[in-house]
């Protein structure tokens, strides 16, 4: 009871400690040498540019430094950092790679910022086992770079080159997410360092689980190898602690290291786009090719401001119209279904500039400028911040809302666009926006507070794949209501009864 009753003082009382009296900014030299004694003085920093840094991430919040960052070399450092400061009542924010869209690395309270990149080992590769055990310096692109020649690969791809346990910790998702799932389907184990610096293995120290049997391989996947290991990958040991800190966003403990599925290399890929004559041509195509049971490895939507802006800023030569990316994976023999029966879909609602996209060059051209399509969209008005929305709804519910919030943005006056990973419901409204313009400001974050309330009365939800961060709390709060939060404030009064772990995020 007592740990609950501190847990309602959250955010009503600054840190405390025998640095206490200093102002923010400013640890007492006892502090930082005790943090330069476990890491080693050249991987302590107070240096205000270094401090910004680590302040600030990809969105549109502003910058709030900590007092400090560090850079620990391994679990036992990040483990006596947390136990310190932990004993001194100081704030710890996790730092992977700072390509957060919702200010989940802003030191709102201060504190110590752990910038865990150093840590960039790849532990175990277990090929008959489909898995790998990978710290938090360790980027997906990194990983699939150290695959190559093994035969398999990490799918999840949020666009940008994030951390893996990064990924882990906000639940990360993206353009694959429609045939491999998100983070938390592909995340097995997580090593945790908890606030008070005890070590947790989510799902028992050195636990790896085996493939097993997946019914999308069986059925739509030939070049799937019948000699791999298929022993069973699963448990029902007690309550999921893995789920539990997978999209926790820092809030629980750091994650020092995680164990991620692996899967098989397709045989053959090949991508295409199409231009169709409206919004709800592209998205109607969308859910009639999934209700056709084409597994479609990726289906993305861009409407035609984005199209333009990903046009100029990727030199391409594509249709200035709604469109859809997709790729497909698979055998040769599956490859031609599929691309069949797409195009007879498509067709049927109007699209045109049909192209397809086999080789490794051209598939690479066009995923490329996908995911630089955040910094396409910032092109269109230099000097400005952007802002994305990040709701998903039910499949059958995607005409509807993506129709009626391009309305919503012709008319709002904004400048933006929007594209999204359809093929799972989940679309972003990228909103440009002049941060020290205080009303401008103002109708971005009322666009999308009211965007969040629609999907969310369409049975979806805030947050796809972000995460709640700083700006979505009181929709948090909307969605999964009063007790769910509730809940939620217990949960973390148990495992960080002072509030530390990255204070003023989530909850």
């Amino acid at each position: 009871m007592a740990r609950l009753l501190r847990a309602a003082t959250w955010g009503l009382f600054p840190w405390r400690g025998y640095c206490s009296q200093k102002a923010k900014g400013e640890l007492c030299r006892d502090f930082v040498e005790a943090l330069k004694a476990v890491v080693g003085g050249s991987h302590v920093s107070t240096a205000t540019v270094v401090r910004e840094q680590h302040g600030r991430d990809e969105s549109v919040h502003r910058c709030e430094p900590p007092d400090a960052v560090v850079w620990p070399q391994n679990v036992e450092q990040v483990s006596r950092l947390a136990a310190l400061c932990y004993r001194q009542g100081v704030p710890i924010i996790p730092f992977g790679t700072g390509t957060g869209l919702e200010g989940g690395v802003c030191a709102v309270q201060g504190g110590v910022c752990i910038n865990l990149t150093h840590m960039d080992r790849i532990l175990e590769l277990n090929l008959e086992d489909f898995s790998v055990v990978v710290e938090p310096g360790v980027t997906r692109k990194a990983l699939n770079l150290h695959l190559r020649d093994s035969g398999l690969w990490f799918p999840v791809d949020p666009g940008a080159d994030a951390s893996l346990c990064g990924m882990a910790a906000t639940g990360a998702s993206g353009t694959n997410a429609v045939r491999y799932g998100t983070m938390r389907d592909n995340v097995l184990n997580l090593e945790v360092v908890l606030p008070d610096g005890r070590l947790l293995h989510t799902a028992g120290q050195g636990r790896h689980f085996r493939l097993g049997f997946w019914p999308e391989i069986s059925h739509h996947t030939a070049w799937y190898s019948p000699c791999v290991s298929l022993g069973p990958r699963k448990s029902a040991a007690g309550y999921n602690l893995t789920g539990l800190f997978v999209g926790s966003e820092g809030t629980l403990g750091l994650i020092t290291a995680t164990t991620l599925r692996l899967h098989p290399v397709p045989e053959a890929i090949v991508a295409a786009t199409c231009a169709f004559p409206s919004v709800q041509a592209a998205v109607d195509s969308t859910v009639h090719i999934l209700q056709a049971a084409v597994p479609v490895a990726r289906i993305e939507f861009l409407d035609e401001v984005m199209m333009d802006a990903c046009n100029r800023y990727s030199k391409l030569n594509c249709s200035v119209a709604p469109t859809l990316f997709l790729e497909f994976h698979g055998s040769q023999q599956a490859l031609e279904e599929q691309l069949q029966r797409t195009e007879e879909i498509v067709q049927q609602n109007g699209a045109s500039d049909f192209s397809w996209a086999k080789a490794a060059e051209e598939r690479s051209q066009l995923w490329t400028a996908r995911h630089n399509a955040w910094y396409a969209a910032l092109a269109m008005r230099p000097g400005c911040k952007g802002y994305s929305t990040d709701v998903c709804v039910p499949i059958s519910r995607l005409p509807e809302i993506l129709v009626q919030t391009k309305e919503d943005l012709n008319a709002s006056g904004l400048t933006g666009s929007i594209v999204g990973h359809v093929g799972d419901g989940n679309f972003h409204c990228i909103l440009l926006v002049n941060p020290d313009d205080a009303e401008e400001l103002g109708r971005v974050k009322a666009f999308a507070e009211q965007l969040g309330r629609r999907a969310l009365a369409l049975h979806g939800t805030c947050t796809g794949e972000h995460g709640i961060g700083l700006g979505k709390r009181q929709l948090l709060r909307e969605e999964v209501g009063a007790v769910g939060v509730e809940t939620m404030r217990q949960l973390k009064a148990v495992l960080d009864p002072q509030g530390l772990m990255n204070p003023g995020k989530v909850l």
